[in-house]
């Protein structure tokens, strides 16, 4: 079991040029569990695609709905408490702690290419190329 960040999410399941080493991820620990606020992230993404019309609406659709429906059972909401502290003492958004703050939580790694969660959560985050290679 992992958390993984709405990138590696967003790139194992979006065809382009990381989909291949975010998909070795998911080859090595399908078993991810990730934040409610994946969603809005993924939402996010989504529109950016969309925007620069990588993406058709229908595409964007199906790609949320199939992960909704793929994640529904590995959702959490981190604690608050967890999450303000972990941004207070980091200097990370609140946005990012809350993956942080999970894999604190469930006692997991969190599976991540964000330098700053990285650096400020050097004990739990692991770089998603270093996790997929071992």
């Amino acid at each position: 079991m992992i958390v993984v960040d709405v990138n590696v999410l967003a790139y194992c399941w979006i065809p382009g040029p990381r989909t291949a080493a975010d998909r070795r991820v998911l080859h090595k620990d399908p078993d991810w569990r990730l934040p409610m606020l994946w969603r809005s992230e993924m939402r996010n993404i989504l529109v950016r695609y969309l925007r620069r019309e990588q993406l058709s609406f229908d595409q964007a659709l199906l790609a949320i709905r199939t992960l909704e429906r793929r994640y529904r059972d590995s959702e959490y909401l981190p604690g608050s408490e967890t999450v303000l502290k972990r941004a207070q003492s980091s200097g990370c958004s609140a946005y990012d702690c809350e993956y942080a703050a999970l894999a604190y939580e469930l006692n997991v790694p969190l599976i991540t290419e964000d330098q700053a969660l990285l650096q400020a959560f050097p004990d739990i985050a692991l770089d998603m190329n270093v996790f997929a290679a071992f």
